[in-house]
């Protein structure tokens, strides 16, 4: 059966390498999820920080199939009343600053990477676009425009005119930030450069040019959001509101569902001269929507992001106890081991694997493995991750 459901996996299903991982998994359930033959992996990335209460959350589950007993796809989005929808929209505008109050549902966070872009050009009438160095913010034609990595870009040229990138934390940077600029995106943490952290002073002179030049931020919170680094959003470590929030990722607690979210000023703007300036049709469905409902509640009534810090630093212990690491880089639970050589983050990679434990690397940043686990880690699954590294095979 295995063979056989492999074979056709690689024969059916387009692939996105030709080293896919290839594990045929059986069923998920809280930091576990368990192949066809019943072997046990500890997800330490958690659908690359999608789960963020870990699989199968059963109020999550539940509230699904409640839902399901409803009504499913109804008409394309914006034109019906959908409790979820609303629901969503005001529960995640409760933890928001006043300025970020109209949430526009989509079902990717490289939806809502595009959907920001189309709005910051609309709202300003400019045309400019600034991104970061070694930025990701998704791979459909927009969103590529803004990765900072010419080598991932160059074979789908030509991509958006007007296009700009700065380097990362360099404050003198800033100055090409001018009133030319529709918006200027950022990873408040860059992700796939392998965990990159600029200074709360950097941020804020940054949000202090945007602010004198009418230029638009869009913070990209698809992978930082709803809790992992050790704050619901990470704009909140920085004392700065940005423009226009992205959500994508955890948002639907294992749902496809993305967001972007502005005022209502910015937004109005997509309803006219075009009128349906930005349309989709399966996005803020009501399924995804419920289980992002469900979710938000389970990290928020729970203050999920208080474990994540305590839990950050263990794990941090834990894997400097390694061989090889040269450097850990952290926020919360988003974690980068780095070895500064690829071929040791590799075989690091292949023995966790072995041993039970998967991880994975940075596109940007091959040198490091990747941790991302989710929120719901405690101590006991840190003992159980120490025994597996060093009982079995690192000793």
């Amino acid at each position: 059966m295995k063979n056989n459901l492999t074979e056709k996996f690689l024969k059916y299903v387009a692939q996105t390498s030709d080293a896919p991982v290839g594990i045929e998994v059986d069923r998920a359930q809280g930091i576990y999820f368990y192949d066809t033959n019943g072997k046990k992996y500890i997800d330490l990335i958690a659908g690359i920080a999608v789960c963020n209460m870990g699989h199968s959350h059963p109020e999550i589950i539940n509230t699904v199939k409640e839902q399901l007993d409803k009504y499913m796809h109804l008409m394309v989005y914006g034109e019906l009343v959908q409790q979820p929808q609303v629901e969503l929209a005001e529960k995640l505008c409760s933890f928001l600053p006043a300025s970020l109050n109209s949430v526009f549902f989509v079902n990717s966070g490289s939806e809502a990477v595009e959907g920001a872009l189309k709005l910051s050009k609309r709202y300003t009438g400019r045309n400019e676009l600034i991104y970061f160095d070694n930025a990701y913010h998704g791979s459909t034609h927009g969103a590529l425009s803004v990765m900072g990595n010419k080598a991932f870009k160059t074979a789908f040229h030509p991509l958006l005119p007007n296009t700009k990138a700065i380097r990362f934390g360099i404050e003198e940077d800033l100055q090409l930030i001018t009133d030319k600029t529709a918006a200027i995106i950022v990873e408040l943490i860059q992700g796939e450069a392998g965990v990159r952290i600029a200074t709360v002073e950097y941020w804020q002179k940054l949000k202090q040019r945007c602010d004198e030049t009418d230029t638009l931020l869009i913070a990209d919170e698809i992978q930082t959001g709803l809790g992992r680094t050790g704050k619901l959003f990470a704009f909140e470590h920085y004392n700065i509101t940005p423009d226009i929030l992205l959500l994508g990722k955890a948002f639907g607690g294992g749902m496809p569902l993305g967001a972007f979210i502005a005022d209502k000023k910015l937004m109005h703007v997509l309803t006219h001269n075009p009128v349906l300036g930005h349309i989709t049709t399966f996005g803020g469905h009501p399924v995804c929507c419920a289980a992002g409902l469900a979710h938000l509640k389970l990290i928020t009534d729970n203050d999920m992001w208080k474990n994540v810090e305590p839990m950050g630093e263990k794990l941090e212990t834990i894997f400097w106890k390694i061989p090889n690491v040269k450097e850990i880089r952290r926020k919360g639970l988003m974690i980068a081991i780095d070895f500064q050589d690829t071929q040791t983050n590799f075989k690091t990679l292949d023995t966790l694997l072995e041993k039970g434990i998967f991880s994975d690397w940075f596109l940007w940043c091959d040198t490091a493995l990747r941790i991302a686990p989710p929120l719901i880690l405690n101590e006991e699954h840190l003992e159980e991750i120490e025994n597996l590294l060093f009982v079995n095979f690192f000793q």
